[in-house]
């Protein structure tokens, strides 16, 4: 029984026939090298068009000849034709249809420093990295419209069935239609007839060049949330401008810039879910003849049937989620919900594409590689005994994937349960989502027959009882003690560390009259979320950090919605600072000092202070399980601190080599 009976209709976009309303939105990979496609590359596309969705958009494509990036795919010379077919061939043998993006950052960058060869609508400094691009002439577009038209040509020869323009996110095209980025005097500036004019002229060479059917679809900004630039009055008013080219055959809409507002156009679970849902039906009543897509935080497949039937879309597109789990969409159409690895908004994806070279996901250690979509590990020859001791997120991984190599496994837990420290993430303001992870892996390992045991306190003697064949020590680790911390303190358990006091706090029903200091020596997202609980429970919270700045080991985006939500809490942050003497907290005082200069900051009625720290493992067991001669092996964080893509990727690696 199909329970989404629209999401999986097939119908026809642009005159090309598609098997469902499912598609992959553009997402940047930068598994392309040197201009070509690599294997991760088309193992990516594949395993989504395998997956389940009827089109895919691919990461922007490098079009024009101008300084051509090495990790997009080049497509502005006959020459690349080939390796463009060969994504083509991806995905076609699933019945799937993909088309490519357009994309120019001009003078938007979220990367560290400037970009000396921008260009853009007029010589203003981005919003986000100040970089000032080179005002574009009038005979320099209509060369870039050339350029695109050509390469969209390209395409379709090696056989791309359409093309998307983005036109949003702070990208050249949005900065043309914004009157705050494009101050020009001539004919593709000032008004909005001025302003759409080179959209316009694009998407009408387009069609010349490559005519029907050949599906042309539009990203466009609907609100950026900057002074003075498109609201979602002016995104109306820009739509029904864009309109009037009767030859688009969808657009979708989309929030956030090259600015401190960038961080919207990737929602998560600080705010409501699928939150632009009601803007995007309004928008679509501008011209709804054209069809419309949705995105933005969509994560369930009720989500997308909805949006489909009530009128908001014509079309789902899907990003992180088709990232965290290439077969949502058959997961989905053949109502096995419970499979699907979901996502969880926490953006190492675009993380490690922007930081790290190569795109990575914190709940799927499997993107990118062969047969992803449908994956099963190899079963192995001898089966052994396997005993894991530790229940979170690389222990939980491990022993799935080792039951379901046919191994007998069993996981020895402790009394508050599975999810580790990942858990007590989850349950504060914001991370909620984080529980999909810990929730698949012992889900699939209840289906995969492992054993699960939550009594306590693992010990030598325990271990011994199981008679295992190996033994995986997954215990995870603890926030080591700051060193301004007195030693009576310490052997009185003065002060704990931030997930015990949360732990501590979470049980106690009443507002505390007075500030609780927080050392950051940790800088990843859980700190924060922390300290959003807490300003439900003290009067004021202070975060004292001795680095220059907050969450510095997260994502750009992430670390916009941090500064966001804390300063809306009236979270206090005082940076280049340490604490040096906690003598007198007992009378509500704490000295800071300046890590620079070594000035003294007093802090006055505090009520209690805590810590965030780099971790230490708790291997204790490590050594003398190896001495009773057992063959161990320790991951996560009890093979050394880690996030959480680490030690999900670390546990996927042990149960496949085990």
């Amino acid at each position: 029984m199909n329970l989404y009976p629209k999401l999986f209709s097939p119908w026809t976009l642009g005159g090309v026939p598609l098997r469902n309303r499912l598609a992959h939105a553009s997402i940047l990979t930068h598994f392309a090298k040197d201009g070509k496609p690599t294997q991760r590359l088309l193992n990516y596309l594949s395993g989504r068009a395998q997956g389940g969705a009827g089109l895919i958009v691919t990461e922007p494509l490098a079009m024009l000849s101008r300084v051509p990036p090495s990790n997009r795919v080049h497509a502005f010379h006959d020459s690349s034709i080939p390796a463009l077919k060969r994504l083509v061939d991806a995905v076609e043998p699933y019945d799937t249809r993909l088309i490519g993006q357009i994309q120019d950052p001009g003078r938007g960058r979220h990367e560290i420093g400037r970009n000396d060869s921008a260009i853009g609508a007029s010589a203003l400094p981005d919003d986000l990295s100040w970089t000032v691009p080179h005002a574009l002439s009038s005979a320099e577009i209509q060369n870039l419209i050339d350029e695109w038209s050509q390469s969209c040509r390209r395409l379709q020869c090696a056989g791309f069935s359409g093309v998307e323009i983005s036109a949003g996110h702070g990208h050249i095209f949005h900065q043309f239609l914004s009157p705050h980025a494009n101050r020009r005097e001539d004919e593709f500036g000032g008004d909005l007839e001025g302003r759409t004019l080179f959209l316009l002229k694009l998407l009408e060479q387009i069609r010349q060049a490559c005519g029907t059917p050949f599906i042309i679809g539009l990203k466009l900004v609907a609100n950026d949330s900057i002074s003075g630039s498109i609201d979602i009055e002016e995104g109306m008013r820009i739509a029904e401008r864009i309109s009037h080219f009767r030859s688009l055959d969808y657009w979708t809409f989309v929030w956030g810039s090259h600015s401190n507002t960038l961080w919207q156009h990737l929602p998560g679970a600080e705010g409501p879910r699928a939150p632009y849902l009601s803007d995007i039906k309004r928008l679509r009543g501008v011209a709804p003849v054209i069809k419309t897509g949705a995105l933005g935080y969509i994560t369930d497949p009720n989500e997308a049937e909805r949006a489909l039937t009530d009128g908001t879309a014509d079309m789902i597109f899907l990003g992180r989620a088709l990232i965290a789990d290439a077969a949502w969409g058959e997961k989905a159409r053949r109502g096995h919900e419970d499979q699907i690895r979901y996502c969880v908004s926490c953006n190492t994806c675009w993380r490690m594409t922007v930081e790290s070279g190569g795109m990575a996901c914190d709940n799927n250690p499997n993107l990118a590689q062969e047969g992803e979509a449908l994956w099963r590990p190899k079963k192995t020859l001898k089966p052994l005994n396997i005993l894991i001791v530790g229940a979170g997120v690389a222990g939980l991984e491990a022993a799935w994937v080792a039951a379901a190599r046919g191994h007998s496994v069993t996981v020895l837990g402790g009394s508050n349960g599975f999810g580790g420290k990942t858990r007590l993430h989850a349950a504060l303001p914001g991370a909620e989502n984080l529980s999909s992870v810990y929730d698949y892996q012992f889900t699939a390992g209840k289906r995969e027959g492992v054993n699960y045991i939550f009594d306590g306190k693992a010990s030598l003697e325990t271990i011994l009882s199981f008679q295992p064949d190996r033994v995986v020590i997954a215990t995870g680790s603890t926030m080591a003690i700051p060193e301004f911390i007195p030693d009576e303190f310490i052997r009185d358990d003065l002060i704990p560390d931030l997930r015990e006091f949360i732990a501590n706090v979470k049980a106690r029903n009443f507002k505390d009259a007075g500030g609780i200091v927080i050392f950051d020596r940790d800088h990843t997202e859980m700190t924060y979320a922390a300290a959003e609980f807490l300003s439900s429970r003290f009067t004021e919270v202070i975060i004292v950090t001795p680095r220059d700045r907050i969450a510095s080991d997260c994502s750009l985006i992430n670390r916009q919605k941090i500064y966001s939500r804390l300063y809306s809490k009236g979270v206090k942050l005082i940076s280049d600072h340490e604490p040096l003497d906690l003598r007198n907290l007992e009378k509500g005082i704490v000295i800071l000092r300046n890590i620079y200069n070594c000035s003294l900051m007093e802090l006055k009625n505090i009520v209690a202070l805590t810590y965030a720290t780099s971790r230490r493992p708790n291997d204790q067991l490590v050594e003398p399980a190896m001495n009773a001669g057992l063959e161990v092996t320790s991951i996560g964080d009890c093979y050394a601190p880690r996030s959480l893509l680490s030690a999900t990727a670390h546990g996927f690696s042990v149960g496949c080599q085990i």
